[in-house]
C-alpha cells in the first residue's frame, strides 16, 4: 500500500467527539512528553527519537495502559483487541480511522492507521503530533523507503529540524500567521498559541489531514488549511505577521520525496521563499524559516545568500553547519533507503547526486536559519554568519532582540550613542586569560552564558566600560571616568570607542535603556 491509498481518520468534529475522548485518555495514561521517559528510561527514549523501536519494544511488554498505547501509536505494533479494549474505545477508533483491523500476528489484533507523538509545548502544554507511521529522518531503514513501498507523499513527524524552527519563532501576539508547507503541523500548533488567525499550506493534501488531526487531538483553535505550492495559495491573502516555513530544502537531483525535495534545482526553493516574503509580510512582519545553500566554487556563500533579502528588509542569517557534496548526499540517500536498493542502485543514484553538483560548481552545502524581517529600513541590517557554536533553545526572544538592537544602531548617531545609557546583560561574565601570577592579563574576554552563547575579547578600556554600565549614567560620562583613572585624553577616548561600544551592542552585551 502506498502513502496516497493509506486511509486516515475521519475529520474531527463529529457527534463522537473522539478526538478529545482520546485526550482524555493519552492524560490520564501520562502518554505525554512528560511520562514516556518515564516508561521507557533514557537509552530507549533517545533510540526512540532516533527512529530505532528496539529498545522501547523491550521496555514496553508488560501490557500496561501506557505501554498498550506506546506499542500502537509509536512503535507500530499489533495489539491484541482485548488488550486496545482496555485502554481505548476501540469499535470507535475503527470506524472512525484511527485504528486498523490486522490478524497477522494475533488472531484478533488492531494496529494504529498514524503515528501519535507526545509533544511538550512551551509553556508544558501536553501536545501530539500525528503522522505517518514509522516516518523518522535518519532511522535505520530511513524514512523515505519502506519495504517495497512508495513513500513518496509520506508526512513526517515531528523532529530535529521541526523543534530547532519552533524554538527560533519570535513568539508575540499578532493578528496573522502563516504556517507555509505545514507538514504534520508542528509550527501551525505552535503559532495557535499567540496569533488569532492560523494559515497552513501544503502540497501535499495528506500533510493538510494530518495538520488538521495535530490541532484536534491537542486541544487547539483550528486553521485555515489550504493546499498549493509556495505563496500561491495565499496569492490573495492580507499580509501576514507572521510567516513559518520548514520547507522541502535539500538539494537533491529531482522531487522523489515530497516532505524533502522541493522539485526546483539547487537551492532555488529557498531563495524564492526568502525573496518573495516581502510581498506577504506586514510592516513589522517576521519571516523564519529552515534553508540549505549551496556554496558555489569561487563564490563567498554570504554574499550570495545575502542577495536573497529583498529590499527593505532586515535579515539575520546564521549558518549552522556544512557538509562537503558526498556526506551530503550520503545522509540524504540514507534517508530514502537507497542504502538497501542494492549496490548498482545505490552506486547510480550517488553518481547522479555528484552530477548534479559538479554541474552547478557546487563544493559544499550550508544548514541554517534565515530571518526576515520587513523594516522599511532605507539602509537595511542583513547580518550574515556562521555559528556552529552551542546556543540555548528557545532563541525566539534573542531573534526579536537582535532586531530591536539593529533599530537602535541605526537610529542613534556616535554623538547619540555617547549620550545613550546602558546596562550590562544578566548573563555576562568575564573572564581574564594570561600567565599564571602576571600583573596584567594578556586578554579580557567577556561571555555569555544564554542564547548564542557568544564571547568577545575586550581592551582594559572596554572591560571597564562594560562593568560599569548598570543603566545610571551616560557612555560619555562612563569613558570620561575611565580616561582619568588610566590618565587618557578623554576626548581622543570619545573618538575611538563609539565603534566598540557599537559591537557589543549589536551582540547583546550591552543593552541600551530607553
Amino acid at each position: 500500500m502506498t502513502t496516497h491509498d493509506q486511509p486516515l481518520p475521519d475529520p474531527p468534529g463529529a457527534a463522537t467527539g473522539l478526538p478529545a475522548r482520546l485526550r482524555e485518555v493519552f492524560l490520564s495514561t501520562a502518554f505525554t512528553a512528560g511520562g514516556l521517559p518515564d516508561l521507557l528510561g533514557a537509552p530507549a527514549y533517545a533510540a526512540l527519537a532516533r527512529g530505532e523501536t528496539v529498545p522501547a519494544l523491550r521496555a514496553t511488554r508488560g501490557g500496561s495502559p501506557l505501554e498498550t498505547l506506546v506499542r500502537l501509536f509509536l512503535l507500530r505494533a499489533v495489539v491484541p483487541r482485548a488488550r486496545a479494549s482496555e485502554v481505548l474505545p476501540v469499535d470507535l477508533c475503527l470506524a472512525e480511522g484511527w485504528l486498523l483491523r490486522d490478524g497477522g500476528t494475533h488472531e484478533d489484533g488492531v494496529r494504529a492507521s498514524v503515528d501519535i507523538r507526545p509533544y511538550g509545548g512551551p509553556a508544558d502544554e501536553d501536545w501530539w503530533i500525528v503522522s505517518d507511521p514509522g516516518c523518522a529522518v535518519g532511522g535505520a531503514g530511513g524514512a523515505g523507503q519502506g519495504a517495497g513501498e512508495d513513500r513518496s507523499g509520506l508526512v513526517l513527524g515531528v523532529g530535529g529540524a521541526s523543534t530547532t524552527l519552533a524554538g527560533l519563532t519570535v513568539r508575540e501576539p499578532v493578528a496573522r500567521a502563516l504556517d507555509l508547507g505545514t507538514g504534520s503541523g508542528v509550527q501551525a500548533l505552535h503559532a495557535t498559541r499567540h496569533a488569532a488567525h492560523v494559515t497552513a499550506t501544503d502540497v501535499n493534501p495528506r500533510a493538510l489531514a494530518f495538520t488538521r488531526l495535530t490541532l484536534a487531538l491537542s486541544g487547539a483553535p483550528g486553521a485555515d488549511l489550504r493546499q498549493g505550492s509556495l505563496y500561491e495559495p495565499v496569492a490573495a491573502d492580507a499580509p501576514y505577521d507572521l510567516i513559518v516555513s520548514n520547507p522541502p530544502f535539500v538539494i537533491s537531483p529531482g522531487a522523489r520525496l515530497t516532505y524533502r525535495d522541493g522539485g526546483m534545482a539547487g537551492d532555488d526553493l529557498c531563495r524564492t521563499l526568502v525573496r518573495r516574503s516581502a510581498d506577504h509580510l506586514a510592516d513589522g512582519g517576521h519571516c523564519q524559516l529552515l534553508a540549505n545553500w549551496e556554496q558555489v566554487r569561487g563564490e563567498d556563500w554570504r554574499e550570495r545568500v545575502r542577495s536573497w533579502v529583498p529590499p527593505g528588509c532586515d535579515a539575520w542569517i546564521v549558518q549552522r553547519e556544512v557538509q562537503d557534496v558526498a556526506e551530503y548526499a550520503e545522509l540524504w540517500l540514507r534517508d530514502a533507503g537507497d542504502h538497501r536498493a542494492g549496490a548498482a542502485a545505490y552506486a547510480a543514484r550517488y553518481e547522479a547526486w555528484l552530477d548534479a553538483f559538479e554541474a552547478r560548481g557546487t563544493a559544499a552545502v550550508g544548514f541554517g536559519w534565515i530571518t526576515v524581517r520587513r523594516s522599511g529600513a532605507a539602509r537595511p541590517s542583513v547580518v550574515v554568519e556562521e555559528w556552529p557554536h552551542p546556543v540555548e533553545q528557545p532563541l525566539g526572544r534573542s531573534v526579536r532582540d537582535h532586531f530591536a538592537r539593529q533599530d537602535f544602531l541605526r537610529r542613534t548617531d556616535d554623538a547619540a550613542l555617547l549620550a545613550a545609557r546602558f546596562r550590562l546583560a544578566d548573563d555576562v561574565v568575564q573572564e581574564q586569560i594570561g600567565p599564571p601570577g602576571a600583573e596584567d592579563p594578556e586578554h579580557v574576554v567577556l561571555r555569555r552564558h544564554r542564547g548564542m552563547r557568544r564571547a568577545t575579547t575586550v581592551d582594559t578600556v572596554g572591560a571597564g566600560f562594560a562593568g560599569a554600565c548598570d543603566g545610571t549614567l551616560p557612555a560619555g560620562r562612563i569613558l570620561d571616568a575611565i580616561g582619568q583613572l588610566l590618565g587618557e585624553d578623554p576626548v581622543l577616548l570619545r573618538d575611538r570607542t563609539p565603534e566598540a561600544v557599537r559591537l557589543l551592542v549589536e551582540q547583546g552585551f550591552l543593552i541600551p535603556v530607553e
